[in-house]
């Protein structure tokens, strides 16, 4: 027990310790191994833990039900932990709020990230207002993030796991929500957190982590996306404009990607690779390229409508910053223009770059906000 002893965090709000006698937190219990060391944690340095697990997708007949196999995890960690739980409904805040959003982006042709969606919609308003209704002083998760206070103000910064760093999917929530948000794994690094798991025995202690579309779990796609969407097979293009093979529903495809495709060798063509850059919607079309480093798949410059600030921020014509256009993505310098909305001109071309991906901008390691991605500079 020595090992979690010396990896106990002190957790501080306003910059000072808070008087955790009495300060009740209801942590979101996934049945996960981030949520179950953040409920351990909390509750060895006195608060009042509740747990609270959220169902939010409503499983089809004959479907394997994740969310059955997380609630039992869930309440096997909380009887050890000796914490009770709550079990909550969200099924249809976030078909409302989320699904219909995400199924609505891929009818455009877009990439949305539903992670984000989630994040503003469900877990920091349906959960964090069911939590403050049964008690709660503060809410927590096992997000892998830091909140500090600066002057009376909550603000979001990278966690010490840049490798887990989970900022980008939080940057549509505000200021507000973050003043009363605990991340308990702000300082720890993932090992870590699966060797306290282990230690104290919770047998969720090796648990891969949940990947897919939130909520909803890993699933193939096309075969997910084609149960509320219909396709329509397309032609494929190359640069210049042959037809070198046929899509299955030209909204499946993004821009950078070269799986799926179906290509093979082509008659006087370069035996590379093909990749997306590019794709039509009303005329069913996708644009593909050779090579992984075709100056076609890379982006100066992108617009946006508008940016959620985490923090308000003072008037500006120009803004010198970093943005990050996926989770993991190296952060790249950048200057946003505003005039009727944003134009973020890049320091650095970027691979990849797709509308309906968001673009999330930091200082350092300050998350300042961001918003999704309406053009690039080289969109057709």
């Amino acid at each position: 027990m020595l090992q979690i002893i010396l990896l106990i965090k002190i957790i501080l709000i306003d910059n000072k310790k808070i008087n955790m006698s009495n300060k009740t937190v209801v942590v979101g219990m996934s049945g996960g191994v981030d949520s179950s060391v953040s409920a351990y944690l909390l509750k060895k340095q006195g608060f009042k833990v509740i747990g609270l697990f959220m169902k939010n997708w409503q499983s089809e007949p004959g479907e394997v039900c994740t969310s059955e196999i997380d609630f039992k995890d869930a309440s096997e960690v909380c009887d050890m932990l000796d914490i009770p739980l709550h079990k909550a409904n969200f099924s249809d805040d976030y078909w409302d709020r989320v699904f219909k959003q995400f199924l609505s982006e891929h009818e455009k042709g877009r990439t949305p990230n539903p992670d984000i969606l989630c994040n503003r919609e469900i877990k920091f308003k349906s959960f964090y207002d069911y939590a403050l209704k049964i008690g709660a002083d503060f809410i927590a998760t096992g997000h892998y993030a830091k909140v500090e206070n600066d002057g009376g103000e909550a603000k979001l910064y990278r966690s010490k796991d840049i490798d887990k760093d989970q900022t980008y999917f939080l940057h549509e929530v505000s200021s507000k929500e973050f003043s009363k948000t605990i991340f308990p794994l702000s300082d720890i690094y993932k090992s870590e957190v699966r060797d306290i798991a282990k230690e104290l025995n919770l047998n969720i202690h090796s648990k891969k982590d949940s990947v897919g579309i939130c909520f909803v779990g890993e699933k193939n796609l096309r075969d997910f996306l084609n149960r509320f969407i219909k396709f329509k097979k397309g032609n494929i293009l190359n640069t210049d404009n042959e037809i070198v093979g046929e899509h299955n529903g030209s909204i499946l495809y993004t821009i950078g990607q070269r799986q799926g495709l179906g290509i093979g060798g082509i008659k006087d063509k370069d035996e590379l690779p093909w990749y997306v850059y590019g794709k039509n919607i009303s005329k069913n079309e996708i644009y593909v390229c050779q090579g992984v480093d075709n100056q076609l798949l890379y982006t100066e410059n992108i617009t946006l409508d508008k940016i959620h600030w985490i923090n308000d921020l003072k008037e500006f014509k120009h803004l010198d910053c970093l943005v990050q256009i996926r989770h993991r993505h190296k952060p790249v310098k950048c200057i946003i223009e505003f005039n009727k909305g944003f134009r973020v001109m890049f320091d650095e071309e970027i691979r990849g770059v797709a509308p309906g991906q968001s673009a999330v901008f930091y200082k350092d390691n300050l998350c300042l906000g961001g918003g999704v991605i309406e053009a690039r500079n080289n969109d057709l």
